[in-house]
């Protein structure tokens, strides 16, 4: 076919039946091969659009301008003719080029016009989102029609010359006959076995029927099929049900004077809820509101302690409605205290920390933030960041760990009222953090320097010979590599077999009732406690092997025979690691009381200790070397 009629064939028809000849699989093409005319618009698979210029006869070869800069391309068109597509006159992206004031009023006025212009001219008059969201990129812009979609698709929701698809693999369909929307999702609603699509329809019912007397002869049918699927369909969650009470009481207010007398009711599906916050993370978002005031109607005596379990397992934009909720109940102080008591226990969850942090510039919530804006804040961080990187063994992005790479602001806001020590302790637990990739936590530690630059030297590879007890824990390679291997055992053992016993007690339903997942869970703290606190203990571990010590005066890594003044026995200590206690085998760690008060002195000094109450006097006898004790 060939789309401009004054225009003459490239070949004529001898000369194509003579190229299919030659290649037999060019016959399904002969109708674009017929139009292909100067003056015709095409679309390249890889050039994109472009416009026939011309046709160079003697050397078979089609002339073609293409938008990217690309012009007077020649082009074989039977080594083309399967990855260029001819465009009809018709086809908004020829239009866009032909009559672009008419394309581009459209696309500012009349948007619904576009979309049936679009889909008009296609051979079955029906296109996919994809396809017509290709469509739009070339017309409009790659970048610009992603807002202009999004906006329109809600103008032809209901407009009656589009069938808008109830699936997302449905198509879009233009009418030649326009139905009324309500008809349309009527139709449909009474159609679908589905009972969550039937919820959805119901609910787009309500938003279309801006007068409910177009479907008032529907309405009782309509809430009648609504209740049996929101009681009898086993396949929905329990949000599902609530926002399907909800829809049908929307419907209902028309007809019924109290409609939470309808059964089901909101109240009763929350009363046979086992888990607030698991439903409150499935609900639609526009009805966040909405839950929380349903638990404060029906636990009056109770709601404000659930409305803090909420904020606490909450994420996302229910955060922020659990805290505009409580503030709307004069509960600020309420909120900060729990922030604040959470942060101290370390049970403060990911999602909630990310508001806290994304949220602290805000004027509305400063009152409650900046007071948790310390070194403490980070630390919480850094734990929520490993743990969440513990749980999900996929390569999924962690948003508070995203939201710390991105701010740049943020680690210096928090370390504002830091000492070196804390700052060294922070920077030593995110190189040890598994939710950073190290490009990331190089950068991260760039910006713990810009402040402390003595946190330079744990990139460099400080010598525990210039490291000073108040720096760390003087440990024994042994003791480290013990600790070392504890670590490793509970992250790569423990915590992901702890994690499968939850999924799996999980599973038993009830979780009130269910002992299992309760000390799975108890089991988890546990773990996870034990994990956090051998990481801050081997970011503060400086190894060392004691051959440094003298035997002038006591050390650690020293053997120091004392005299007990009470009871005048003597006795034999030897002054190890941090980690080295053993007092079975008269082995002391030097953070002891008895080690602490020995430590620097010489041979005759008495030492005064306080245990339990009770003072006794030590005296030095003499001093050795550990390390010479071994040969």
């Amino acid at each position: 076919m060939v789309y401009e009629s004054d225009k003459q064939l490239i070949m004529n028809s001898a000369a194509i039946d003579a190229l299919i000849e030659k290649s037999p699989n060019l016959a399904s093409h002969r109708a674009k091969l017929e139009a292909m005319v100067p003056g015709n618009y095409c679309l390249h698979r890889a050039w994109g659009f472009g416009k026939i210029v011309d046709y160079d006869e003697a050397q078979d070869r089609l002339i073609i301008d293409f938008e990217d800069g690309k012009t007077g391309h020649a082009m074989a068109p039977s080594f083309c003719v399967d990855k260029l597509d001819v465009l009809k006159p018709e086809d908004i992206l020829v239009r866009s080029r032909t009559e672009p004031e008419v394309i581009n009023e459209m696309i500012k006025k009349q948007p619904a016009d576009l979309i049936c212009e679009i889909i008009r001219v296609t051979e079955d008059k029906a296109m996919t989102t994809s396809e017509l969201e290709r469509s739009l990129a070339r017309v409009i812009g790659p970048i610009k029609y992603k807002k202009w979609w999004t906006a329109t698709k809600k103008v032809l929701a209901k407009d009656p010359r589009i069938g808008v698809p109830v699936k997302k693999t449905d198509p879009y369909i233009y009418r030649d006959e326009p139905v009324k929307p309500e008809d349309e999702i009527l139709e449909q609603f009474h159609a679908t076995k589905n009972p969550k699509q039937k919820i959805d329809l119901g609910e787009k019912l309500y938003a279309l029927s801006e007068n409910i007397s177009v479907i008032r002869e529907e309405l009782p049918e309509i809430l009648a099929e609504l209740t049996d699927a929101i009681a009898n369909a086993k396949s929905l969650s329990q949000a599902d049900r609530l926002h399907g009470v909800w829809v049908r009481n929307n419907l209902a207010r028309d007809l019924h004077e109290d409609v939470e007398t309808l059964q089901p009711s909101s109240a009763s599906i929350l009363d046979s809820t086992n888990d607030y916050s698991e439903l409150a993370s499935d609900l639609p978002p526009q009805y966040y509101k909405r839950y929380l005031d349903l638990i404060s109607r029906t636990y009056p005596d109770k709601w404000r302690q659930m409305v803090e379990d909420l904020l606490r397992n909450s994420s996302g934009k229910f955060t922020s409605e659990c805290i505009n909720f409580m503030l709307e109940n004069e509960m600020e102080d309420r909120i900060s205290y729990c922030l604040d008591r959470w942060l101290k226990e370390q049970t403060i969850k990911g999602p909630l920390l990310f508001w806290v942090v994304k949220n602290r510039a805000s004027k509305k919530h400063s009152p409650i933030i900046r007071p948790l804006v310390t070194p403490r804040l980070l630390s919480a961080m850094f734990y929520a960041i490993d743990y969440e990187s513990l749980q999900n063994a996929s390569a999924r992005r962690i948003p508070l760990a995203d939201l710390l790479s991105d701010d740049p602001e943020l680690i210096p806001d928090l370390l504002a009222d830091a000492n070196v020590e804390t700052a060294r302790d922070l920077a030593q637990t995110l190189l040890l953090n598994q939710g950073f990739e190290d490009l990331t936590k190089k950068s991260l530690i760039a910006r713990f320097i810009r402040q402390f630059p003595s946190v330079q030297s744990l990139l460099d590879g400080e010598s525990t010979e210039t490291t000073t007890e108040s720096d760390g824990l003087i440990v024994s390679q042994a003791s480290f590599d013990a600790a070392k291997g504890e670590y490793e055992e509970l992250v790569s053992t423990k915590i992901p077999e702890n994690k499968e016993a939850i999924a799996t007690a999980r599973e038993h339903g009830d979780l009130k009732e269910n002992a299992e997942y309760k000390m799975a869970r108890q089991d988890q703290d546990m773990l996870l406690a034990r994990k956090n606190e051998l990481e801050v203990d081997l970011s503060r571990a400086r190894v060392t092997d004691f051959q440094d010590v003298s035997d002038d005066y006591v050390g650690i890594g020293s053997v120091v025979e004392v005299k007990e003044a009470s009871t005048g026995k003597t006795h034999r200590y030897s002054i190890l690691g941090a980690w080295d206690s053993d007092p079975d085998n008269d082995v002391l760690s030097y953070k002891t009381p008895l080690a602490k008060a020995l430590l620097g002195k010489e041979s005759g000094a008495t030492v005064t200790t306080s245990i339990g109450g009770n003072d006794e006097e030590w005296t030095v006898l003499s001093i050795s070397r550990w390390v010479d004790q071994k040969r």
